[in-house]
């Protein structure tokens, strides 16, 4: 894009020429990060692990909530200062690789995680800007392009990321500039945040009144069921692994995260590619109905989540990380959806779990011993299920609107952190292209 400019304009603009520089010449690149153990004798710290990195943008002591424990020569040289920048360096896909976040302040019992690669700057950077220019298309399509491996893992060595290149303006006015514009549209994205949590919450108090029978919907009677997970259906575990085999028939995965995430699985949820045998197949498969459960996690709270399959999907196949009830009952598809997220049912999980420091899990034993509430009025299921996806698509609708804020932030991004488009005071003045 080229347009001419007045020299008023030019004048009240940022003119500077922007820089190219790689990664190693703007600081230094650190891998080889702590470990996820404890040990005795070692000292106690707070991991910045994988998903701290891939699911923030801004860092701070409130958010690590991960101990372990390290050496002191490890302290010393894997500790997290304010600015320090973190990235992925690897991933199941190629585009996940290259995703960062900035400590906003020292950490001093702060390591990180030997998932995580930092990025230590020499140069003099605004501290919110260094949050924003690392995610352009530009720079994390040179991750994409350069890592290597295949099927279920991806990796970007440190002489390549190294060796990557970012432009930025060399004026730290400009950079505070260009980030407080972006800081302004984050500003929408978090109260949307904050109205969908509120909306959530809401939700998850009409689900404890509702799901455990302590309110009824008008027209509702009898006296609510409480059966054991074994005796309403099958428990399933020894899933699929995340791996490619020649001559084994190509499958998609239920992932630990597809379960995580979602309440509702749909073919085009299903983005992992696989292999299985055909009696693995045959054992695991997905059909309309299935609700599958986390049956292990780095804490407690996270064990018991579930996500229910709401179509047949003939090449779908659950993980080993995953567990399946096939239920023996007929229960309303939506119904399934909701009935297994009360803190009543996934309190049970928690407190059942085995293990410590940094993974737990629930045996198949316990887990077929788990109880559950449930009407037995197939209508009245229908109803709550209704009341709660009314719910749920008020809570899509901000979503969406939150989804498409996210979109537009991204392509102010890639005009203002290339240089494509420079601001002034007043207006935006839109540089000349190369």
């Amino acid at each position: 894009m080229s347009t001419a400019k007045t020299q008023s304009q030019t004048s009240q603009g940022f003119n500077a020429k922007w820089k190219t520089k790689r990664l190693e010449e703007i600081g230094e690149i650190s891998g080889a990060g702590v470990d996820k153990k404890v040990i005795p004798n070692e000292v106690p710290v707070r991991l910045v692990n994988y998903l701290d990195v891939y699911n923030k943008t801004f860092l701070y002591s409130k958010d690590l909530t991960h101990e372990v424990s390290a050496r002191p020569d490890q302290v010393r040289r894997c500790v997290v200062e304010k600015g320090d920048v973190f990235f992925t360096p690897s991933s199941e896909v190629p585009d996940d690789i290259g995703r960062s976040a900035i400590a906003m302040e020292d950490i001093s019992d702060g390591v990180y995680s030997y998932h995580v690669v930092r990025l230590r700057l020499k140069t003099n950077w605004d501290l919110h800007f260094r949050a924003y220019a690392f995610e352009t298309k530009e720079f994390l399509d040179q991750a994409s392009k350069q890592c290597e491996g295949s099927g279920t893992r991806y990796v970007i060595s440190l002489p390549k990321f190294r060796a990557m290149v970012v432009r930025f303006p060399p004026t730290i006015k400009e950079q505070r500039a260009i980030a407080e514009v972006l800081s302004d549209v984050d500003g929408l994205l978090n109260a949307l945040d904050a109205l969908i949590a509120k909306k959530q919450a809401i939700k998850q108090a009409t689900m404890e009144q509702l799901l455990t029978g302590k309110t009824r919907l008008p027209g509702f009677r009898g006296v609510w069921g409480t059966k054991q997970l074994g005796e309403i259906g099958e428990i399933s575990g020894a899933g699929v692994d995340k791996k490619i085999n020649p001559n084994e028939v190509p499958v998609r995965l239920v992932n630990y995260l597809d379960v995580y995430n979602k309440s509702f699985l749909y073919s085009k949820d299903l983005t992992h590619e696989v292999s299985a045998r055909p009696d693995q197949v045959r054992h695991c498969a997905v059909e309309k109905g299935d609700v599958f459960f986390t049956p292990s996690s780095e804490v407690p709270d996270d064990i018991g989540c579930s996500a229910v399959a709401m179509e047949d999907i003939p090449d779908g196949v659950y993980s080993y990380h995953v567990v399946r009830l096939r239920l023996k009952t007929d229960w309303s598809l939506y119904f399934r959806a909701y009935i297994f997220d009360t803190n009543e049912f996934l309190n049970q999980a928690s407190k059942q779990c085995e293990g410590s420091g940094t993974r737990y899990v629930i045996s198949l034993p316990k887990f077929r011993a788990m109880t559950v509430r449930f009407p037995p009025d197939i209508e009245e299921q229908h109803a709550i299920a209704s009341v709660l996806s009314d719910m749920d698509a008020e809570i899509t609708a901000l979503e969406q609107r939150r989804d498409k804020t996210i979109a537009i932030k991204q392509g102010m991004m890639q005009e203002l952190l290339t240089g494509r488009v420079r601001l002034s005071e007043s207006r935006i003045i839109a540089d000349d292209a190369d």
